[in-house]
């Protein structure tokens, strides 16, 4: 058996999958739970040491004889997190995630200092918003000064993972667009950014090299082998961010293609061959990590509002259908703006959840779980049509994460967005993007896209098209749901 591991760093979990290359199919995939430190001021933290145990249970749990087969490895992770190291790769400070929404002043005076956030997006293509890295090494930088000052590398969650595992620090180029100090159309540093972020330069001096190709950055060292249950010596490719290693696992590779991540935030993409800049900053103008970019709209808690209903329901995995369907579309005029933990797009850090249109025939449990995702697929919709606005558009999309094992939650995206809707069998797609660009490595000259097209395969079952007659009606709910956006939106600007 010859296989290649896929490791993705998740938000609520770090996933782990064993690819047999020789008979293409999945031969172990595990995962392990991961806290989350939150509080009232917007902080959302981890401990990098969370990671590192979670790695040794996930790889744990693996049959010894699959986990011996392993030829080569590489690392998704979340994207944003700010790893402050020093001198001896000693983590500085708990990780500020994307989720962190505490930064907003930070961001302010950062753009406020380069010119404004036409300015910012003139320069970099992105405004600075609380979810990027930029906010959070200022803030290290005058809340925590006398950690910044030991300051030796900026690291993401995914580089971190990958100096554990070969000592080596480096820096992806799709994983680095969402700091909000690259330039993305120039695939570079920008020294204007940088200097606004952090005057003293400490920050340029502490940036890790660029790699904008997939290329083992080294291999799996003794110690870490020993530590994580992993063959030494074996190549460990460059990885990236949870979105760009998704693009690669949903085959997402080719202009005309998109996909929609359900996980801990809501994700929609699409492959691009030129930058695509939102005047607005509506969506993020990122690098793909396939030489292109990935144009995407994220929102900020997706299967995070449909567990807080549920949870308030009652309701367990098992029974989440069911409870689903016994609402009618559009859950009886209900609506739920799913911004529990802030919002991102639109930007709205200090945000809060809203359930509007309630009355006294209406408040029905399962009329607030329905609503929590409508609500959340209404967000990701408005994606799609501000990617429309800028010239990016698909002809179906992709799903993938938690959220696809939800088949009415798969026919309410191809409802809501009216596109048909295509589920692979290797669902998890930041994982099994890692696990192909593994793959690349021990096939020298191969290409990525079609690598994922020989190994992707689509599930029939799962996999499904838009319905005129809910089409129809999710056209005049989705219309409801901006205007209630419109509405709140006045409250926490």
């Amino acid at each position: 058996m010859n296989t290649v591991i896929g490791i993705d760093l998740g938000t609520q979990a770090l996933k782990v999958v064993y690819y047999d290359v020789d008979r293409r199919e999945v031969a172990a995939a595990e995962t392990a739970a991961l806290d989350l430190y939150q509080n009232d001021d917007g902080a959302a933290e981890q401990q990098a040491d969370w990671w590192t145990t979670a790695l040794k249970e996930a790889i744990g749990r693996v049959d010894p004889e699959v986990r011996e087969s392993a030829r080569a490895i590489a690392v998704s992770g979340q994207q944003h997190g700010f790893v402050a190291v020093d001198k001896d790769n000693e983590v500085l400070s708990p990780v500020k995630l994307w989720c962190d929404t505490s930064t907003e002043t930070e961001c302010a005076d950062i753009m406020q200092a380069f010119g404004g956030v036409d300015e910012c997006i003139r320069e970099v293509g992105n405004p600075i918003l609380p979810g990027y890295t930029a906010s959070k090494v200022r803030w290290l930088r005058d809340r925590q000064p006398k950690a910044y000052r030991k300051l030796d590398c900026v690291l993401l969650p995914h580089d971190y993972i990958n100096l554990l595992l070969t000592g080596e620090r480096c820096m992806e180029m799709g994983d680095a667009s969402g700091t909000g100090f690259l330039d993305i159309r120039e695939r570079a540093w920008s020294d204007r950014m940088l200097a606004a972020i952090d005057p003293d330069g400490r920050l340029a001096e502490s940036l890790p090299p660029l790699r904008a190709r997939n290329e083992p950055i080294g291999t799996v060292l003794p110690a870490a082998a020993d530590e994580f249950g992993l063959p030494a010596g074996i190549p460990v490719a460059i990885g990236g961010g949870d979105n760009m290693m998704g693009a690669i696992g949903t085959g997402n590779l080719r202009p005309g293609n998109m996909t929609m991540s359900l996980g801990t935030s809501g994700t929609v993409y699409a492959c691009a061959d030129k930058p695509v800049v939102d005047p607005k900053g509506n969506i993020a103008a990122f690098c793909s990590s396939t030489g292109g970019w990935l144009p995407l709209l994220c929102t900020m808690n997706c299967t995070v509002t449909t567990e807080l209903m549920r949870c308030l329901r009652g309701a367990d995995l098992d029974h989440f259908e069911s409870h689903i369907r016994s609402a009618p579309r559009g859950s009886d005029g209900v609506i739920t703006l799913p911004f529990f933990n802030g919002e991102r797009t639109p930007n709205l850090p200090n945000a809060r959840g809203c359930i509007v249109g309630l009355n006294g025939r209406n408040v029905k449990s399962e009329n607030l779980l329905r609503s929590a995702v409508e609500g959340a697929t209404y967000a990701l919709r408005f994606g799609i049509d501000e990617l429309a606005a800028l010239g990016v558009s698909g002809s179906g999309i992709v799903l993938t994460g938690g959220g696809v094992r939800s088949g009415k939650w798969r026919q309410l995206v191809a409802d809501i967005c009216e596109l048909p809707i295509t589920v692979y069998e290797q669902d998890e797609g930041a994982a099994f993007g890692a696990a192909l660009q593994a793959m690349q490595l021990l096939e020298a000259g191969s290409d990525i896209a079609e690598l994922a097209a020989a190994n992707l395969t689509r599930n029939e079952e799962k996999s499904c098209e838009p319905r005129k007659a809910a089409v129809t009606h999710y056209k005049e709910f989705y219309e409801q749901y901006q205007r209630a956006v419109t509405a709140v939106t006045t409250l926490y600007s």
